[in-house]
């Protein structure tokens, strides 16, 4: 794993053990991004939400989605694709991978505006 390609870099996030099934993590990236665990899998998203600025970390995670805890909109967290309204937005989703006992997010160059996802998340964490 290069972790020194600055065209599309792996991040450690954090290690498996760290996240327990139903949670997130936020990561102070820039933007923040957040890792989740749901279903035995791992997915990483941009972590606010794209009706109002909220952090979807602190949000309800259930069956491969988020629900913000603000308005609850809720975001599938295998495409990014918002679920339900008041968010018509979807997220950035980013690519994970684990390498041992730790979880690594690749972070893509961005597009300005999210409503251009840049790559699609969700990768099984038990492979």
């Amino acid at each position: 794993m290069n972790e020194h390609n600055t065209a599309s870099p792996w991040i450690r996030a954090c290690r498996v053990d760290e996240l327990a099934d139903e949670q997130a993590m936020r990561l102070d990236t820039a933007p923040p991004v957040s890792v989740f665990r749901t279903n035995g899998e791992f997915f990483c998203v941009d972590d606010t939400c794209t009706h109002e600025d909220f952090s979807l970390a602190e949000g309800w995670v259930e069956d491969c989605s988020v629900e913000c805890p603000l308005h609850l909109a809720k975001f599938c967290l295998r495409t990014g694709a918002a679920l339900s309204t008041p968010a018509y937005r979807p997220l950035r989703t980013h690519e994970v991978r684990v390498d041992g006992d730790d979880l690594y997010v690749r972070l893509e160059q961005r597009h300005p505006d999210p409503a251009f996802p840049t790559t699609t998340g969700g990768r099984d964490g038990m492979a």
